[in-house]
Parts: C-alpha cells; structure tokens; sequence
C-alpha cells in the first residue's frame, strides 16, 4: 500500500470519529417527564427452581429525573401441572408499583429498584409482596431498548409476616423484552 492510500484510509476513518462520537450521546436517553413502556416475557420459580411458569409483563413508567422511574407494572403467568391435587391448567397475575434508579447516561443502562404489590390467581395464595430488584436496558435506538430484569419478591400477607417472608417465602421472577420511550 502506498503511502498516499495510507494517508488517505486513515483521515476517512478520523473523519468518522465525529459521526460516531455524535451516534454514542445521550439524547436517545429518556428526560425528566418523559415516559416509557415496556412488553416482556417472563417467568417464575420457586427459592429451590423446582417448579415454575411462565407469561406476558407490562410496564407503564414515568421519569420524575433523566435517571428516576416510577411505574406500574402487570403480570399474567400460565402454568400447566399434572398432579393429584392440582388443577391442570393454572392461571396467576401479580399487580405492583415499581421504582428504579438507572446508572450511566450510555446506551447500556444498569437499574436497581424496588416493587410492593400483590400476587393473585389459581394455585397461589392471594397475598402481597415486595421485592428488590435489578436489570438493564440496551437502547438500539433514539427511543427504542432491550430490557433484561430480575427480581426477588418475598410474599407476606401482614406487615409482621414481611421480616420472615425475606428468608422463606421467596420467588424469583426473570423478565426479557422490548421496551419504548415516549
């Protein structure tokens, strides 16, 4: 290669760093009164992973600052068990509040964040629960991001069960989707 072709290569790829530079900032991310929504599949089990199910979570959030979110979030989980003294077909949802802190101002963006809510349906005991949680969202566009979540709730059903529920009466949830800024 000749030194003019060398020269050459390497100014077109200086010349890109702006564009690249200018693709990598922060105005895809969400501002303070901004909202978002997100679809996702998700599944359960038990503390053990012996059992569990599977179903559709949708979320409905608000910023209240460029990295706070409140929101609302609902379930609906199908199960199909074969048992003695089990229905076969199983049908569960969970309603809950949400808030999550997100880090960096980058297109990858880790969460933490915390939920209180209920759980409802064939085959659990109606109940409350809260659960800690954490996650991240990868933004492929200006307003468009894959989300990845999972979360600990402990189930209670008074304020006194709460301590002990942490430790006993756990589930995990995992939840994979596609979400929108708006």
């Amino acid at each position: 290669m000749t030194r003019v072709n060398t020269v050459a290569i390497t100014l077109c790829l200086l010349s890109a760093l702006p564009i690249t530079a200018a693709a990598q900032s922060t105005d895809y991310l969400p501002r303070d009164g901004d909202r978002e929504f997100s679809i996702s599949g998700t599944g359960s089990s038990d503390q053990s992973f012996n059992s569990g199910t599977f179903g559709v979570t949708g979320d409905m959030g608000w910023y209240m600052g460029n990295d706070l979110v409140i929101g609302v979030r609902q379930s609906v989980n199908y199960a199909s068990i074969k048992g003695e003294s089990l229905k076969d077909d199983l049908w569960n949802g969970s309603t809950r509040g949400y808030v999550n802190y997100h880090f960096l101002d980058d297109r990858a963006r880790p969460f933490i964040g915390a939920s209180l809510g209920g759980i409802y349906g064939d085959g659990v005991k109606d109940s409350a629960f809260a659960g800690l949680e954490t996650g991240l969202k990868y933004y492929v566009q200006k307003n468009t991001y894959i989300l990845s979540r999972v979360e600990y709730q402990f189930l209670f059903n008074n304020t006194s069960d709460a301590t002990d529920a942490f430790q006993d009466d756990g589930v995990w949830a995992y939840t994979v989707g596609l979400g929108f800024n708006f």
